[in-house]
Formats: C-alpha cells, structure tokens, sequence
C-alpha cells in the first residue's frame, strides 16, 4: 500500500551526520573515490536541494547514486514515488531497510534498481518526470547524457557535481569553459547553474567545491535533419582540438580539410571559427552536411 506526500511524516526522518556515520559503521561501508562517494550528511542542504529542484507531490523522481539515503529520503517526502539507481552491492542491500526504518508510510512509493546508472535503459513503474541526484564525481557527466536520453520523460533536472564541472555545464557559446559538456546538455535542456555548496556538508569533506546545476527539457531537440548521433559526432571533433579552427578540427570528420570547409560554409559558419563560439544550432547545421562514407 502506498501513501500520498501529504501523510504526516516523522520530523527526525532525514539523516544526520551521526545517523551516517552509525549506518556506514553498521554496514562496514568506507566511501571509496574510485565510485566518487561522498555522502551529505546536512539535512538542511537536503531540503534546500529538493526545494531547488522544484520537486512537487505529484513528481516521480528518479535518483543516482543515492548512497546511504540522505537526499532519497527527503525526496519521499515530498515526491508522489522515487527510484533510485545504486551500483554498491552494500549500499543497494541496506537503501530499503533505512526507507522503511525511517519513512515506513512511504515506503511503498519507493523502488530501488541495483545496476549501474549507465546501463539502464529502463526503470520500474511510472515514467521517471524529474532526475535529481547528488552525481557521483567521476561519471557525472556521462550519466547525466545518458539519462537524459534514455528517459525523454524527465522534464526536470537537479544535479549536485564538482563546482568545475557545474561551470563547464552551465557554460555559454565563448566562454573558456564552454565545451562538448556544455553543448550536448544543450541539446536536451535549458542548462543553468543554480547554486553552490560547501565542502562541510559531505563525509568525507571532498577536496573541492560542489555546484548545482538545473536543466529543464527542451520541447525537442534543436530543429535539424541530422541524428543526435551526427550532431554529437561533429561536438567532439570540434572540440578534440579546441585551440585549431574548425576548418582544421574537422577535417578528420569530414574527410579533408577542404571537404570540412565546403560542410561548414554550407551551415553559414566560418571556417575561421572555433568550436567554443559556437552554439548547439549552429552544431547541428554543420552535421546537416555529414559526409557521406
């Protein structure tokens, strides 16, 4: 039996810094960086994440690498379900139990897929409609892309990533950090930084700086003939050598350098052009004119 977000919940439901650290002793769990683990133990940063995201009662949200259960929790009180996706054998093991210890009358509206984040291609229940997750560090962006592709249903996003990589997303067409990230999330989304946070608020305190990003679903992608795959494929070999003009950057794409150029005035871009100045548009008109092969 399910219950609404509405039901009264426990005021003491959200975990912690003492609550972390007893369920991680408890489960002889280590936070490793090779998985990017560090679990927020501030449940003030929690509430301020949900609101931000703008998560409303009848919102079925979908979580990344929800650890011991900080954000997950705050979520169930607040959303109409939530999924949450966990790669940890001890983790994934220990998620329903703190679900059900600490929110028993919305543990129904809770499911967990224990895989990883990069190879689900579907999720149990109803259509995910928000994504919201404290992305672990060193698949930030790859799990971001393919969450939004995999599940057009999100139109909402919230995401906590290092501060450097909130800048790279968020970035505008001539920024020095603009750059295959900042445009393939364009592709999907309205993308814009939304705040920052502190290193106090995790366990263990990371050694940098963390950022919020918001994306909200674009209506459709950019109007264009060619595949994602295309536009995607012209991204990349605009910015695997950055500093050259794009004439030069994608010669290998096109063929030759003379071919690349003959694609890119056809878009009505110069070839003197860099491929930090342009935007996902202007990307998508070039790959209009992929070469055959």
């Amino acid at each position: 039996m399910t219950s609404s977000p509405t039901d009264p919940q426990p005021q003491d439901a959200l975990l912690g810094p003492s609550d972390i650290r007893e369920l991680a002793t408890a489960l002889g769990v280590r936070p490793t960086k090779q998985r990017g683990q560090n679990f927020v133990i501030d449940a003030n940063t929690v509430r301020r994440i949900i609101r931000t995201a703008d998560v409303r009662a009848d919102d079925v949200v979908v979580e990344v690498g929800p650890g011991l259960g900080s954000l997950t929790l705050g979520l169930l009180e607040t959303a109409q379900h939530v999924t949450a996706v966990e790669i940890d054998d001890t983790l994934a093991a220990a998620l329903p139990a703190t679900v059900e210890a600490r929110l028993p009358a919305r543990a129904g509206n809770f499911a967990l897929v224990h895989s990883d984040a990069l190879r689900v291609t579907e999720l149990p229940g109803p259509p995910p409609t928000a994504l919201v997750a404290n992305l672990p560090y060193n698949v930030a962006v790859p799990v971001l892309l393919h969450m939004l592709e995999h599940f057009p249903t999100i139109e909402r996003t919230l995401v906590m990533v290092q501060s450097e990589v909130a800048d790279r997303l968020a970035a505008a067409p001539g920024s020095k950090v603009y750059g295959v990230p900042s445009v393939k999330a364009n592709w999907y989304a309205e993308v814009k930084r939304a705040g920052a946070i502190g290193r106090n608020v995790f366990w263990p305190a990371p050694n940098v700086d963390s950022g919020l990003v918001s994306l909200v679903r674009r209506d459709g992608p950019p109007a264009t003939t060619a595949t994602r795959e295309q536009v995607f494929a012209v991204v990349d070999a605009a910015f695997a050598q950055r500093r050259k003009t794009l004439r030069a950057a994608l010669s290998g794409w096109a063929g030759s350098a003379a071919a690349a150029e003959a694609a890119l005035v056809a878009a009505g871009v110069s070839p003197q052009a860099r491929g930090e100045s342009l935007t996902v548009e202007e990307f998508a008109a070039i790959a209009e004119h992929t070469p055959a092969r």
